[in-house]
């Protein structure tokens, strides 16, 4: 998976594939989907919501530069598997979502994988999480129809967000924040579900 999916369409940060090669995606799918865990497509998981496929993971998770002293907001813990690929690479994550039930799944799989760099919420995520900002990197796995911008409040500066951003026709966007400044870029068109 690690090579012909993700390396071969361009992830070159080696941090980025040791991170995902040392993670077990099967373990969060559905026992059912167990054969298609290491395909590169989405799948459904409960809650009518997903697990992203390997190469958006790693996209997202390349495009916003993580460093090993870097703290990070996600928004959409879902099945958990970005955010061990994050706690991997960061000092620490909070991750937020919207669901218990996914969260407390997630949160037994990342326990039981003996991540201790992870905090949890349950909560809107257009909110973010205040108490805990700024954070030098945020990533967004549901596409809201336009940025919140609490969010980019909660940036750092220097800092990056990266989210998909759209209703039927959604862009990944990569926000910088620099020396005071917000800049936007617009990356691939990706299809996530809403937030």
């Amino acid at each position: 998976m690690v090579y012909s999916q993700i390396a071969d369409r361009g992830i070159k940060d080696k941090t980025v594939l040791d991170a995902i090669k040392k993670i077990p995606r099967h373990l969060f799918v559905p026992d059912h989907l167990h054969h298609r865990a290491y395909a590169d497509e989405a799948l459904p998981i409960k809650c009518d919501q997903t697990i992203s496929q390997p190469y958006i993971v790693a996209y997202m998770t390349e495009k916003i530069q993580l460093k090993k002293t870097d703290v990070v907001l996600e928004i959409g813990t879902g099945s958990g598997y970005q955010t061990a690929v994050l706690a991997e690479l960061a000092s620490k994550v909070y991750t937020m979502e919207r669901y218990s039930e996914l969260q407390q799944a997630a949160r037994d799989k990342l326990t039981d994988l003996q991540y201790a760099n992870i905090h949890y919420l349950i909560g809107d995520g257009y909110e973010g999480w205040l108490e805990n900002a700024p954070y030098d990197k945020i990533i967004v796995t549901a596409a809201p129809p336009r940025v919140p911008s609490r969010l980019v409040d909660q940036l750092a500066d220097p800092g990056r967000l990266i989210i998909p951003v759209g209703q039927l026709l959604q862009s990944l966007e990569l926000i910088e924040k620099k020396d005071g400044e917000v800049n936007t870029q617009q990356l691939i068109g990706v299809r996530f579900v809403p937030m």
